[in-house]
């Protein structure tokens, strides 16, 4: 098992299931907003592609959903971040 298998265990990704990944990465996100394991600056898409072993488009796309839905906002050039609606 490589470490990118290991870590796709750990996080609960299911790539047999019929979800779509893009949704059950920003499931991922949400509750790690919301319990406050993540906070401030959100990794890079290049980041999250690697870590979950997705790609950069499924990524994009759940991160997107996530600041249409307020839990994060976008800084042009600089990244993601939370913000309070995310937080509590």
């Amino acid at each position: 098992m490589v470490a990118g298998d290991r870590y796709r265990d750990q996080v609960g990704l299911d790539f047999d299931s019929g979800e779509p990944l893009y949704l059950q990465l920003a499931a991922l996100l949400r509750e790690q907003i919301a319990s406050g394991q993540l906070q401030g600056r959100v990794p890079s898409s290049k980041s999250l592609s690697q870590e979950h072993g997705v790609s950069h488009a499924t990524t994009d796309r759940a991160l997107v959903m996530l600041r249409d839905e307020g839990l994060i906002r976008s800084s042009p050039g600089k990244g993601y971040y939370t913000t309070r609606k995310g937080r509590g």
